[in-house]
């Protein structure tokens, strides 16, 4: 019984630790708050599940990274699999339109129509990430996360802002 308050203590603890990190993913796979909500979920459900064969051989946050990217993209092909059209009526009429804003939203609608890997990749690296951390992460090398970021950087200048 003490075993197990102490894994709840130990695995609330790493979820505090990473929340946003968990949270920063689930936001780059969708805008949705209700599906950034059950992706969280779902995340917190797979590291729970993995929390007891995690054997540390490499840094937590990494894990982390790692199951929740996973997480996510498994999300995405189940739902690329029963696409729908969502509707909506909202429109925002408090919408930022600064440069600065439209930039920022240019490139985020650029990197979501990236692949997963590849947004995955921009995401970490978006994060101040090795190539090192990356690559053990997405479970490449180093080189190969060198030569990713050359060529996702080329694709997202040469991307038109329509679609």
């Amino acid at each position: 019984m003490e075993n197990k308050k102490q894994k709840e203590k130990d695995f609330a603890q790493m979820v505090k630790g990473n929340k946003n990190t968990i949270y920063t993913v689930c936001y780059m796979f969708s805008k949705d708050q209700d599906e950034v909500g059950d992706l969280f979920q779902e995340t917190l459900i797979n590291l729970w599940n993995g929390f007891d064969s995690f054997r540390g051989e490499c840094d937590v946050r990494s894990w982390v990274w790692r199951v929740t990217l996973n997480t996510c993209i498994s999300a995405e092909r189940k739902k690329k699999k029963s696409e729908t059209i969502p509707l909506s009526m909202e429109i925002n009429l408090f919408t930022d339109t600064d440069s600065d804003t439209k930039q920022i939203q240019q490139l985020y609608s650029r990197i979501n129509r990236l692949g997963m890997v590849d947004r995955a990749i921009v995401l970490l690296w978006l994060e101040n990430m090795s190539y090192e951390e990356i690559g053990q992460i997405i479970g490449i090398s180093t080189k190969n996360v060198s030569v990713k970021l050359v060529r996702i950087k080329e694709q997202l200048k040469n991307m038109s802002d329509e679609q």
